[in-house]
């Protein structure tokens, strides 16, 4: 079974929004300290353009497995899900890049989970998701999806297996047809010569 290229692409993208969150957190330390953050602005609008294209992609090759039926709809809900946070994740960036969000001088171990209080950690990505695969890496995931669509494949070996024996009966049943034809007609042949009437 081919690897699942949604789900790579999308930890990808969470990734590069884990490196922008902290390039700009490096962005405004560098600020407050008057050091140059030129480089990492020009660098921060890259990543945050990228990103935004990654999100657009993710979103088009999700529509287009959810039409073509190539994942349960569960499955395309949570990935539509998963989708909505990343993109909410992208626009709170944007705003924070551009200084539209003050941040209170945010720790690293924050930034990493996403929290902005004082309180347990959260992560973002998890938000709506489903409990099944809450607290699951990618790997945990895409192993729980393979046993998804195995459980799957059995399913339809089932169902092809009935299929076949189905068209094995109704082949049977046309060739036994064929012959009791074959044989009334030939009865009806040999009444017709000897002028003797056809028993029904």
């Amino acid at each position: 079974m081919s690897q699942d290229f949604w789900l790579q692409n999308y930890d990808a993208a969470c990734r590069l929004a884990q490196e922008i969150a902290e390039n700009i957190h490096e962005r405004n330390r560098q600020q407050r300290t008057g050091g140059n953050p030129a480089k990492l602005n020009m660098t921060l609008r890259a990543s945050l353009q990228k990103l935004k294209q990654n999100i657009a992609q993710l979103r088009e090759t999700l529509n287009r497995a959810a039409a073509q039926r190539q994942i349960m709809q569960a499955e395309a809900d949570r990935r539509q899900n998963l989708v909505d946070d990343l993109a909410t994740r992208e626009t709170r960036l944007n705003a924070s890049f551009k200084g539209d969000i003050t941040e209170a001088e945010p720790s690293r171990s924050s930034l990493m989970t996403g929290g902005y209080g004082s309180g347990p950690a959260v992560n973002p990505w998890l938000v709506n998701e489903p409990e099944e695969t809450r607290g699951l890496g990618f790997g945990e995931i895409k192993q729980q999806q393979q046993q998804i669509i195995e459980a799957q494949d059995a399913g339809l070996d089932a169902l092809a297996a009935v299929i076949s024996r189905q068209k094995q009966m109704g082949q049977d049943i046309g060739n036994e047809l064929d012959e009791q034809n074959d044989f009334i007609c030939k009865s009806l042949f040999l009444a017709d010569i000897t002028h003797l009437p056809c028993a029904y």
